[in-house]
């Protein structure tokens, strides 16, 4: 019996710090001082990870992506992007919802239907940007992703190791980050 009570309280308390790791995890530090109006215009997606199958199945055939923010009627951003899919060109727009927090926006998947936030986490503005998105795309399913934009098609060496280092302290593997090359059509 007394064996049994301390598998039951072990257990218990492996719950507990799962749920305190959990929530740990979830915070995310954002730009200070975040100047949306400075965060607008041209921007490529450079990098990526993701705990997503789908990603873990196609990110060796991602290619770069154009990202335009642009500011909404309602006070947040609209996010258009362009890419190559079966060799055309497609673009998609979503609408960033600002959050209380400057540099936080949260959307709804138009695949899922579900809300996911999103966080400027760090950017000069003029050279990079990371951001953080989570959500859930079914129960049980949470989503993670950390995206590096650029201002440029070709990071600098250094930029690509601070997304590196920041995927990794989002709990990515270094297999789950890619860098995305260039493509000649679409973008």
């Amino acid at each position: 019996m007394a064996a049994l009570h301390t598998l039951w309280m072990g257990l218990v308390l492996l719950g507990v710090l799962g749920v305190l790791q959990t929530r740990a995890q979830a915070q995310v530090s954002l730009q200070p001082n975040f100047q949306q109006d400075k965060f607008l215009g041209r921007w490529f997606t450079s990098g990526l990870a993701s705990n997503s199958s789908w990603f873990r199945e196609k990110k060796n055939a991602l290619s770069m992506c154009i990202s335009v923010v642009a500011p909404s009627a309602e006070g947040g951003l609209n996010l258009t992007t362009t890419f190559l899919r079966k060799d055309q060109c497609e673009t998609r727009t979503l609408l960033l919802r600002p959050a209380e927090t400057p540099g936080c926006y949260s959307y709804t998947s138009p695949h899922w239907g579900s809300t996911h936030d999103v966080w400027v986490v760090a950017t000069d503005y003029e050279e990079y940007a990371l951001l953080y998105t989570a959500g859930t795309k079914s129960p049980g399913q949470d989503f993670h992703m950390a995206t590096l934009y650029s201002r440029t098609q070709t990071p600098r060496a250094e930029v690509k190791e601070k997304f590196s280092t920041f995927a990794k302290t989002r709990g990515f593997t270094e297999d789950a980050i890619v860098f995305l090359p260039k493509t000649a059509g679409g973008t």
